[in-house]
């Protein structure tokens, strides 16, 4: 398998990128659309709309692509020579991983609470969220890329 690995690095590493970007521009785009949801009226057609646009969003783009990087990911920590476990930055960058899973997570609970007309959060606190990829997103490929530590 080591060698298999090996020899399809760069198809992996290739697939993996474009699965984190796939990812990325879910996890940035849906707190925008939560922003302008929770200004509408709720049930409203404009509501309505929010729901399927997060709801497609969600269902079709971001999980498919969080699944397509974690499985993409994890042949990459298998290939043999790519990670020095010893190293700190592997750690920092799946601890990261992992918070950017949990964000994941928050937002699965609040399409499901926009889909279910039960939001109690203002506009600003989506705005405020909407940082926390960004931030998770620059210390991974800081991690990735610098290696500092």
């Amino acid at each position: 398998m080591g060698d298999f690995l090996v020899a399809a690095y760069p198809w992996v590493k290739s697939l993996h990128v474009i699965a984190v970007i796939s990812w990325m521009v879910g996890m940035l785009y849906l707190p925008r659309l939560f922003v302008y949801h929770a200004d509408s009226v709720p049930a409203s057609d404009k509501s309505e709309t929010f729901k399927v646009m997060e709801r497609r969003l969600l269902y079709a783009i971001m999980n498919p692509a969080m699944i397509a990087t974690f499985v993409f990911g994890g042949l990459l920590l298998g290939t043999p020579g790519v990670v020095d476990w010893t190293a700190h930055w592997i750690w920092i960058k799946l601890a990261a991983v992992a918070a950017m899973t949990f964000v994941h997570g928050v937002y699965i609970k609040w399409v499901q609470d926009f889909r279910d007309d039960a939001n109690t959060r203002p506009a600003r606190a989506y705005r405020i969220a909407n940082e926390v990829p960004t931030i998770l997103l620059v210390l991974i490929v800081v991690m990735v890329i610098a290696r500092p530590f």
